[in-house]
């Protein structure tokens, strides 16, 4: 296990964190037990996700509900290895703060996001699921928010 954003995960490594140019993924839920589950599930049915960084960002910087612009941001910093960050968002506040982030353009230094980060419309688990298993099969952000953004027509019956 290794420290992500928030608590334990066992997707990013502090030292490895991924190869170059491959598009990373950022989790962002009102609940850091929520985020990190859903970064654990996304990456055992990727089958590890390989070299992907998927990096949580759940709840306050006091643990409880709710979200933070500023752990947004340096989960997508983190995440970031050059080849742009895919955000996935659970709802409501969620939705908003990473909208003023995003609105906010990305820089290069150690405030808000990196350049290429993006927030995707997509379902928070079934698009983290897909986003995840199209980036450990090498595909660039496009491809990764595509299969995202795809993963809203799964039918359940």
């Amino acid at each position: 296990m290794t420290t992500g954003i928030g608590g334990t995960v066992p997707i990013v490594s502090e030292t490895d964190l991924g190869r170059a140019g491959t598009p990373g993924i950022v989790l962002v839920s009102h609940s850091r037990e929520v985020a990190e589950s859903v970064a654990r599930l996304a990456g055992a049915l990727a089958g590890g996700a390989g070299d992907v960084r998927v990096v949580p960002a759940g709840g306050d910087p006091a643990g409880g509900v709710g979200t933070d612009a500023e752990l947004i941001a340096a989960a997508a910093r983190r995440a970031d290895s050059g080849a742009g960050v895919a955000i996935l968002v659970d709802l409501g506040s969620a939705v908003l703060t990473v909208r003023a982030l995003v609105a906010e353009g990305g820089d290069d230094g150690d405030e808000g996001l990196p350049p290429g980060a993006r927030m995707l419309d997509a379902p928070f688990l079934e698009g983290a699921v897909a986003a995840v298993v199209a980036a450990a099969g090498g595909a660039d952000l496009e491809g990764v928010a595509g299969a995202a953004e795809e993963a809203r027509d799964y039918r359940k019956r």
